[in-house]
């Protein structure tokens, strides 16, 4: 009997760490989300639509950094970013 204890324990266990990592994971997040909302703020995108804002930004995401910024007609910094789209 120890064994079957003993995987419920583990699953019990298991469970409450994915508790523990999806809580760290929407703190992460609220975090990030305000770093970003300070680099938009007084950058002039503030004034967009919230739905324009959403949609230019999956579009910039989708072009990766170095090629949203050549088609903007700027340089990427160089800032060790490859400028692929993420997930790439």
């Amino acid at each position: 009997m120890p064994t079957k204890r003993s995987a419920i324990d583990a699953l019990r266990k298991l469970e409450a760490e994915r508790k523990a990592l999806d809580e760290r994971q929407r703190e992460l997040e609220e975090k990030a989300a305000l770093e970003l909302g300070q680099l938009v703020l007084g950058s002039g995108v503030e004034a967009f639509s919230k739905k324009g804002l959403k949609q230019a930004s999956e579009m910039l995401g989708k072009l990766g950094e170095a090629e949203a910024l050549r088609r903007l007609g700027s340089e990427p910094a160089a800032s060790g970013r490859s400028g692929t789209p993420a997930g790439s």
